[in-house]
C-alpha cells in the first residue's frame, strides 16, 4: 500500500498536525490510544482520509518469552479501531527474568538490540509467527538504535533481517536515523546494511533527530533532522523507492513552521536521490549472490523447511543472556562477558535518564512537589530499584521510596507527597504500606 509522507501524531502537537499540508498519514504510538476510542483529533484525521497507523513500543518481539496474548489482543483492538492497513513493532526486547531465567522481572522501559545470532532469530522468528497469526493486519517490524553491541555475533544487521523476512515473510520498517546512529556508535556501515536487507519487503520509513554527545549518537527524536541521516535516507532511496516516509517527533515539539520545512527537506531528499537511470540487476538477486553468514548445515535445512519449533534450549539461553544484560545496566550486576564496560556504563545512564523523563511525564506533580531536587532523587532511587512494571508503577514506587527515606525535607512538600502517593496507592504489599502508612501518619498528625 502505498502510504505517502507522513508525520508522527503525537497529543502535544496535534493541532499542529492537523494544519499541516501535504500530509497523507500519520503514525501513533499504539500504548498511548485506548482501545475502545479515538482522541478527537485521530478522529477529525480520519475523516479526512488520512491513513493512521499504530506503532507498538511493548510487545518485546525480541524477548525470550512468547508475545504476551493482552498485548497482542490491545494491539489488535487498536488496529481494528483505526481501520487501518498495518500494524508495526520492534525488533528489541524490553523486558527480561521470570520463569524462563529464574529470577525477577526486570523492565527496561527502552527498546534493547537483540543479539543477532541464530539462536535469538529462531526465537524471534516463532514470537513473530505468534504475533502475525493474532494481528488482523499485516505486520511489520523496526530495527533500533543501540548504544551496545553483543559479543560474538554471527550475522550482520542486513542478514539477520533478511533471514527473519524470509523465515516470515513480515514486512520492514526501516529507520535511516537508527541505521545512522548504529554507524556512529557501533561502526555499522549503513550502505552495507542497505545492500544486504532486503529492501523490497520495506513497508515504510522512519526519519529522526538525534545528538551526538562525546562521540555518541543520542537518538533523541527530539532535535532536527541532521544532514548525515537524510543521506541515509537518499542512500535508500537509489535503491527502492519506499511505499511510506515518516517524520518522527517525540519531544521538544518546535512549532509547525519548522516541522512543515523538516517535512520539505524529506520530499526534497527523495526526489535528488530517486535514480534516474536503469538500477542495474534486481539487488535481491545481487543480495542472495552475495556472501552470507555460514548457518552450518543444521541451519541451512531448518531454513528452507517449514516453520518449526523453536530448538530446545534456545528460548532458555536466550533469557539467561539477556536478563545478565539488563541486570547489569537496571541493578548494577557486573557486566557480562564481552561487553564494552564504558558503553554499559553510557547505556545505563541514558536509561535511567529516561526512567525520570517520562515519570515526570505520568506523574508530572511529581517534579513539582520536588523541584530542583527531583532529579537527583529519581536517579539516586533508579540506580538501586530497577523497574518492574510500568511507569505509573514506577512512579508511585519512586514516592514511596522519597517518604519512607524521609524526604522531601521541607514539611508542605512532604504532605503534598504524602496525600499525592495516598490516593493512588491502592493495595500494597504489607511490609512496605505498614512502614509507608506510619510515616504518613506522622507527618499528618505532627503537622
Amino acid at each position: 500500500m502505498e502510504l505517502g509522507i507522513g508525520i508522527g501524531w503525537r497529543p502535544e502537537i496535534a493541532d499542529e498536525v492537523e494544519a499541516l499540508t501535504g500530509i497523507d498519514w500519520v503514525e501513533a504510538v499504539a500504548e498511548n490510544l485506548c482501545a475502545d476510542h479515538l482522541p478527537d483529533s485521530l478522529v477529525r484525521l480520519r475523516e479526512r482520509g488520512v491513513t493512521v497507523v499504530p506503532h507498538g513500543v511493548a510487545l518485546g518481539l525480541g524477548g525470550a518469552d512468547r508475545p504476551d496474548p493482552d498485548r497482542l489482543a490491545g494491539l489488535a483492538a487498536r488496529a481494528e479501531l483505526l481501520g487501518t492497513p498495518l500494524v508495526t513493532e520492534h525488533i528489541a526486547f524490553v523486558r527480561a527474568g521470570g520463569p524462563l531465567a529464574a529470577s525477577p522481572r526486570l523492565e527496561a522501559g527502552h527498546l534493547l538490540p537483540v543479539p543477532r545470532t541464530w539462536d535469538a532469530l529462531d526465537v524471534l522468528c516463532e514470537n513473530v509467527r505468534i504475533a502475525q497469526d493474532s494481528l488482523p493486519v499485516p505486520l511489520a517490524l523496526e530495527n533500533i538504535a543501540a548504544l551496545i553491541t553483543w559479543p560474538d555475533e554471527e550475522l550482520t544487521e542486513g542478514q539477520f533481517l533478511a533471514e527473519l523476512v524470509e523465515r516470515t515473510g513480515v514486512r520492514l520498517l526501516i529507520d535511516v536515523a537508527n541505521l545512522h546512529t548504529n554507524h556512529v556508535n557501533l561502526g555499522q556501515d549503513p550502505a552495507k546494511a542497505l545492500d544486504e536487507l532486503p529492501v523490497e519487503a520495506i513497508a515504510y520509513v522512519h526519519v529522526a533527530g538525534g545528538v551526538e554527545k562525546n562521540g555518541v549518537w543520542h537518538d533523541t527524536h527530539a532535535h532536527p533532522v541532521s544532514e548525515p541521516v537524510l543521506e541515509v535516507l537518499a542512500e535508500l532511496r537509489s535503491r527502492v523507492d519506499p511505499p511510506g516516509v515518516l517524520l518522527e517527533r517525540d519531544d521538544a515539539f518546535p512549532p509547525a513552521g519548522e516541522l512543515a520545512g523538516e517535512l520539505d527537506a524529506i520530499r526534497a531528499t527523495l526526489r535528488k536521490a530517486a535514480p534516474s537511470v536503469d538500477p542495474g540487476p534486481d539487488r535481491a538477486t545481487l543480495r542472495k549472490a552475495a556472501p552470507s553468514a555460514d548457518p552450518g548445515p543444521d541451519r541451512a535445512a531448518q531454513r528452507k523447511a517449514a516453520p518449526t519449533p523453536v530448538p530446545a534450549g534456545a528460548r532458555d539461553r536466550t533469557a539467561v543472556a539477556q536478563t545478565a544484560l539488563l541486570s547489569a545496566l537496571v541493578a548494577g550486576t557486573p557486566a557480562p562477558e564481552g561487553f564494552d564496560h564504558r558503553r554499559l556504563r553510557v547505556q545505563s545512564r541514558a536509561l535511567a535518564a529516561k526512567r525520570a523523563d517520562v515519570v515526570a511525564k505520568v506523574a508530572p506533580e511529581l517534579p513539582e512537589i520536588l523541584g530542583d531536587g527531583y532529579r537527583a532523587a529519581f536517579l539516586a532511587y533508579a540506580g538501586s530499584r530497577p523497574m518492574s512494571g510500568g511507569y505509573r508503577r514506577d512512579a508511585l514506587g519512586f514516592a514511596e521510596h522519597v517518604l519512607i527515606t524521609g524526604g522531601p525535607a521541607d514539611p508542605a512538600a512532604r504532605r503534598r507527597l504524602t496525600y499525592w502517593w495516598q490516593d493512588r496507592s491502592g493495595a500494597r504489599p504489607p511490609r512496605r504500606t505498614t512502614r509507608l502508612v506510619r510515616a504518613a501518619r506522622a507527618v499528618l498528625v505532627g503537622k
